[in-house]
């Protein structure tokens, strides 16, 4: 039976991403155990809008860190939703790169031992489709995913 005691929870800050959040908070308190909740921003985005835009490196890095900054208090927005993350274990994280391969590295480097993600994203093209993202960590994760709608 499963006992998860390190839960990575990826969101994009859409409903659907609260849902995952939701569950996995539920299950961390039945089970003691530890979530960390991450985002991924995509760098290859920012970097085309900067070189699109003609940012000389150092706006371009001021603007990334302002970004940073948003998407920390973004994560902590999220979290306040749930009264449930008062009793449980929360670290929040965030990466840059292409997002399951991300995700897939967090879980590794953090021993995570179950991956709960929403089926759609904010960018779900088909309600009854798996995205792409959750698609690609399901395929490539060594520990349990739970898949959430």
């Amino acid at each position: 039976m499963l006992m998860p005691t390190r839960i990575l929870v990826p969101t994009d800050f859409s409903e659907f991403s609260d849902r995952a959040l939701e569950q996995a908070l539920d299950i961390a308190k039945q089970y003691h155990a530890k979530v960390f909740l991450l985002h991924v921003l995509h760098e290859e985005i920012h970097r085309t809008v900067a070189f699109d835009f003609g940012l000389s490196e150092e706006v371009w890095q001021q603007a990334r860190a302002r970004h940073l900054d948003e998407t920390k208090g973004k994560l902590q927005e999220q979290l306040d939703k749930f009264p449930q993350t008062k009793e449980v274990d929360v670290v929040t994280g965030v990466r840059e790169g292409v997002s399951y391969e991300e995700i897939l590295k967090e879980g590794k480097e953090k021993e995570i031992d179950l991956i709960v993600i929403a089926s759609l994203g904010r960018t779900g093209i088909a309600k009854y489709l798996i995205g792409s993202v959750a698609r690609n960590v399901l395929r490539g994760s060594k520990c349990p995913v739970l898949l959430t709608k």
